[in-house]
């Protein structure tokens, strides 16, 4: 029996656990960080929930729980775990692979400000926006706070910490995918003027991006961390393939 650990989060790891989980003789574990309250589940395999400890805690799981192969499909802002996976598998001497979807890529018609962190983001964004259309999470609503003059429609999963520093306006709880008649309809009205978001990828989000382009609307756009050195593949058929040929299928 094969095991085969993903680090998931993403609608790319659930779909790799639902595929592999049916592969004989393979054994699956989804590992969550434990950040969403309802987070989407796989579908196969075991379900793990929490972190690890660090670098040195990760490569301590993969030693006790025998794991053959190491598959990193966590968020492609959720640079330290990628960095401690990188290095866990390294020490133990496992397969890593990175399961990393596209970043969205920037078109003529799109007016796009991009920007190295959230922080950089909230520090330009008076210059640019009154009516802001945020949806970073609600774990960096923070930076944004501070902006008394700004307006802000915030989308979230999951409530705010109930001592977090949160910016003037409304939330809004939802979970995509969105579609465009959404997006668009949600940006008209609310009079948005400016839209803050990460370059996460993927088709789930994508229709805020084609709203704000139709409308006219300008985008601060975070711009992804740099990873870890890692052999990486875009979607999940790739990752198939790759985990077939490690475990010599």
């Amino acid at each position: 029996m094969k095991r085969v650990l993903i680090l998931g989060g993403t609608s790319e790891a659930t779909a790799l656990a639902a595929k592999v989980s049916t592969w004989p003789d393979v054994e699956v574990i989804t590992s969550l960080a434990g950040r969403t309250q309802h987070p989407s589940v796989p579908v196969g395999g075991t379900l793990r929930i929490g972190g690890f400890g660090g670098e040195k805690g990760l490569s301590q799981y993969l030693l006790d729980n025998r794991i053959d192969v190491l598959i990193d499909a966590t968020h492609p802002f959720a640079v330290q775990i990628s960095f401690h996976a990188a290095a866990a598998a390294v020490d133990c001497k496992i397969p890593h692979l990175m399961l990393v979807r596209p970043a969205w890529k920037r078109l003529p018609p799109d007016q796009w400000i991009e920007v190295d962190s959230i922080e950089a983001g909230a520090a330009i964004l008076p210059t640019c926006g009154r009516r802001v259309f945020l949806t970073v999470g609600r774990q960096q609503l923070a930076p944004f706070a501070g902006l008394k003059d700004i307006w802000f429609l915030m989308r979230l999963i999951d409530p705010p910490a109930f001592d977090a520093l949160v910016p003037p306006g409304k939330i809004l709880y939802a979970r995509g995918p969105f579609s465009l008649d959404n997006e668009r309809k949600l940006l008209l009205e609310h009079q948005i003027d400016t839209i803050v978001t990460k370059n996460s990828g993927g088709s789930a989000t994508y229709a805020k991006i084609l709203a704000a382009r139709e409308l006219g609307l300008k985008v601060v756009m975070v711009k992804r961390p740099p990873a870890p050195p890692a052999e990486t593949v875009a979607d999940v058929e790739s990752a198939q393939n790759w985990l077939l040929e490690k475990l010599q299928f």
